[in-house]
């Protein structure tokens, strides 16, 4: 259902579209102009697939008037690329981005900002497939072409900033996110000014990077800076000000503080379902959150109905196989799981295949489904199946992310708690050690995760004699 905000101009496009496809002679490129509008008022609402189709027509009056090499024509490749990203079809909107590319550098040559443009979103599908090492010269030739043909100082540049080091974060490399992060966060505060959406948007950035690390105080005050000034500049309705109360939401929960996060969580919901709609993506983001959080105060009844909407929302809004919908259902899997519920258990597969499908069968996402289904056969006592899926889900996160990143110490632990309990203290052993030696490395020794693994290998070897 579309917010009133949305709702108007919906109309508006959608009535004046309606009309002129009635009129004898429609002008080609004003009615893929309106196509282009009406599709994205869908997209805004979070209606992917009704918007799709209109970008596709879109896309066909632009290649019939204009030709296959028009820089018009890549930007409707552009359009129907990211909503087909966003919808989780990075099959179809690959070749789409390469396409728009390769007439970009045709006609305007290889170091135009559109070139720029079109090399991040490219960048950031393959960083969604977890081709980081694609991704990454993408974003350092976007990042280039930006610093030479901008400046350095330019708002693009810091937006390219912030793309490469959110690939670092991902790949475990906190040290050089952070100084990408504040070099963004300094070029916005410098042009754009300190109460700017967009130096709001850095401080979030650079304050999840400390919550990451562990650095609550950290990320608390540049969380709160970054929600006063959305407040104050976009007002306390605004969905960047509900992410910010989603932000610091999550901060409070993770130190225990959990009345104070629920609040939160249920500002942010409410301006969600106000402005964007109760069926918005973001949304059921929303709703999720709250879900989890009283999850974890063992309110399964109250979060159940929740997860069971958020999934509902998703599969009907975004389809069965989007990876969004396997995120819910693992949300309500874990939630039975908690339980005791084994009813988990085909949840948890059927998330493992969407991830196979949509991501590939080495991306960290099927990693974490493929542990998810591995703790669940743990419980029913089925070690010998757990095995081979904790094994694997190791095996793509070295491939994948490296040897030294967490989530390979946290697949390192998984593995090891399952030999613990098969009685094979000595295969656990050095695997604990293995990932106590990462966390100490990369996230410090007071980590909360490498004081538990510290403690782990401590229990293993006082059983060992």
């Amino acid at each position: 259902m579309l917010s009133v905000k949305t709702k108007r101009p919906f109309l508006h496009y959608n009535e004046s579209l309606a009309k002129y496809e009635k009129t004898e002679k429609p002008k080609a490129n004003d009615l893929a102009y309106l196509l282009n509008q009406l599709a994205g008022f869908f997209r805004i609402a979070g209606y992917f697939s009704a918007a799709i189709p209109l970008l596709r027509r879109a896309l066909a009056i632009k290649e019939k008037i204009l030709g296959k090499q028009h820089p018009d024509t890549a930007q409707s490749m552009n359009n129907l690329a990211g909503l087909l990203d966003s919808k989780g079809d990075y099959v179809s909107a690959e070749p789409l981005y390469k396409r728009a590319l390769s007439i970009y550098e045709k006609v305007l040559g290889k170091e135009h900002p559109d070139i720029a443009t079109t090399l991040s979103s490219l960048a950031a599908l393959l960083e969604s497939k977890g081709d980081y090492g694609s991704a990454q010269p993408l974003y350092r030739r976007a990042l280039a072409i930006r610093e030479k043909i901008l400046g350095k100082e330019h708002p693009d540049t810091a937006t390219s900033l912030n793309n490469l080091a959110y690939l670092h974060y991902a790949k475990g490399e906190s040290d050089e996110a952070e100084q990408l992060f504040k070099r963004a966060l300094s070029i916005r505060e410098k042009i754009l000014g300190k109460e700017h959406p967009d130096t709001a948007t850095s401080l979030n950035n650079l304050a999840y990077l400390h919550y990451a690390k562990g650095e609550s105080d950290e990320a608390e005050q540049l969380f709160k800076r970054a929600l006063s000034i959305r407040e104050k500049i976009l007002g306390k309705e605004h969905p960047d000000t509900a992410t910010s109360l989603n932000n610091l939401a999550y901060l409070h929960y993770a130190k225990g503080e959990s009345d104070e996060a629920e609040q939160l969580f249920k500002r942010a919901l409410a301006i969600r379902e106000k402005v964007l709609g109760k069926e918005h993506p973001e949304t059921v983001n929303s709703l999720n959150n709250l879900a989890s959080l009283l999850e974890s105060k063992g309110d399964y009844d109250s979060a159940e109905p929740l997860y069971k909407r958020a999934l509902a929302i998703r599969e009907k809004v975004l389809g069965k196989e989007h990876p969004d919908t396997a995120t819910s259902l693992t949300n309500f899997a874990d939630l039975l799981y908690s339980k005791g519920d084994f009813g988990a258990e085909p949840l948890y597969r059927r998330a493992l295949a969407i991830s196979e499908n949509v991501f590939g069968a080495e991306h960290p996402n099927t990693a974490q489904s493929l542990t998810n289904l591995a703790k669940v056969l743990i419980e029913i006592g089925d070690y010998d199946s757990a095995e081979p899926l904790y094994k694997r889900a190791l095996s793509i996160y070295e491939k994948v992310l490296g040897k030294r990143h967490p989530d390979t110490a946290t697949s390192l632990n998984h593995l090891a708690a399952l030999y613990y309990a098969k009685g094979k203290i000595h295969e656990a052993k050095p695997l604990i050690k293995r990932a106590l030696k990462i966390f100490k490395k990369v996230l410090g020794a007071k980590h909360p995760n490498t004081v538990i693994t510290r403690n782990n290998l401590a229990g293993c070897r006082a059983n060992m004699g």
